[in-house]
């Protein structure tokens, strides 16, 4: 009885933050009076999974192992380098360790957390999130910007920051094609490399101080994130560059091209695990929001799966390669997702309903890829 209850938890509002309550999150993917029967059908066989087996839909058993892994890992890395004051290149090789832990908690435990999946005691998840503040990356803005400017308007141009290309690049058909553009897709690998760099030196400065989104001017940040802000990246940029030179003695050229190593790896990894999942040549694009009647068709239509039944890519990817399952079900811990996966195909195929994948990451990739030729090309 007690997993029932807390199965049922979806229906109850969350914590009073930025995410939207799961009540709603319920509602906008199609629990709606008079909806078509594919999103009510859908979603009670979802909702089924958790209460016939008395399966709690936060973190299992498999979850806590992840995020103790992840912790684990980091922690052991650096507590190995002033241990051992190792050489040079065991130096590197320790640092970078530490950068590839950083990158599978931002993908396994800071994404979870962020959508309040891992636990249902609220301090939990705020406490686990700032794995991104670890990680250089603010965990308060990205909370907006994924949730606001993501989840809420996914592929509609100009709202979905995820289709933010800074006019280098362009991933909606709805924006100016720009003649730089149609090398796109021969350049862009290099420029998601820069993406995590650009969110620890740019991006969240940016936001906070010069926002170009309309929710983003509207919205008046508490102090203390501003505090947090500033607070976060010194103290990243103290463990990560200023305590190497200072403490171990290492050369600043040897740490900061260590850095760039690490972000280079974390930049590209997160970026094709995100940018395969909607921005390929298969996925819609809306000309806004209220396109579709129900949020279950626009979520069908804007995302795409990969290696499904790769228990490997699971694992590494934080389950955001069951991309269509996690946004129908975003409260719901990421360890979950496989069998959630199988009972979407199933209906979908039932009722008719196009559900896009592709059978590795590698052809996601390359679907990527593209549609990024495409976009650059097509005016």
């Amino acid at each position: 009885m007690t997993a029932q209850l807390e199965a049922v938890v979806i229906l109850k509002p969350d914590i009073d933050d930025l995410v939207p309550s799961e009540a709603l999150a319920r509602s906008s993917a199609g629990d709606q009076p008079g909806s078509a029967s594919f999103p009510k059908v859908l979603r009670r066989r979802l909702d089924k999974f958790f209460v016939d087996g008395n399966i709690s839909p936060k973190a299992n058993r498999a979850m806590w192992v992840k995020i103790a892994t992840g912790i684990a890992v980091l922690a052991g890395s650096w507590i190995a380098v002033y241990a051992f004051h190792p050489a040079s290149w065991m130096f590197v090789a320790l640092y970078l360790l530490g950068g590839l832990a950083q990158t599978f908690l931002l993908l396994n435990i800071a994404h979870d957390s962020n959508h309040n999946a891992i636990s249902s005691v609220p301090s939990v998840n705020k406490t686990l999130n700032y794995a991104f503040d670890l990680c250089g990356i603010n965990s308060y803005m990205w909370r907006i910007l994924h949730h606001r400017g993501h989840h809420s308007c996914i592929n509609v141009h100009g709202e979905d920051d995820a289709l933010t290309g800074r006019g280098i690049l362009r991933f909606t058909p709805h924006e100016a094609r720009k003649p730089l553009q149609r090398f796109q897709h021969i350049y862009a690998f290099f420029l998601y490399a820069l993406f995590s760099l650009d969110y620890v030196f740019v991006r969240d400065f940016e936001c906070f101080f010069f926002p170009s989104h309309d929710y983003l001017r509207r919205t008046r940040h508490p102090a203390r994130e501003y505090v947090i802000l500033i607070a976060g990246k010194v103290f990243y940029l103290t463990y990560m560059l200023i305590l190497p030179v200072m403490v171990l003695g290492k050369s600043p050229w040897l740490v900061a091209g260590a850095f760039l190593l690490v972000h280079l790896i974390t930049g590209l990894s997160v970026s094709l695990v995100f940018q395969t999942t909607h921005t390929v040549d298969t996925t819609y694009f809306p000309a806004d929001r209220s396109e579709f009647d129900n949020g279950v068709y626009h979520i069908f239509a804007t995302t795409a799966d990969y290696a499904t039944s790769n228990p490997v890519v699971d694992w590494l990817t934080g389950g955001l390669n069951h991309h269509v399952v996690h946004h129908l079900c975003p409260f719901v811990c990421h360890t979950h997702y496989a069998p959630l996966t199988r009972i979407v195909k199933e209906t979908a195929e039932e009722f008719g309903v196009p559900y896009r994948q592709h059978p590795t990451m590698t052809r996601a990739i390359w679907h990527h890829l593209i549609l990024l030729k495409q976009l650059g090309n097509e005016s």
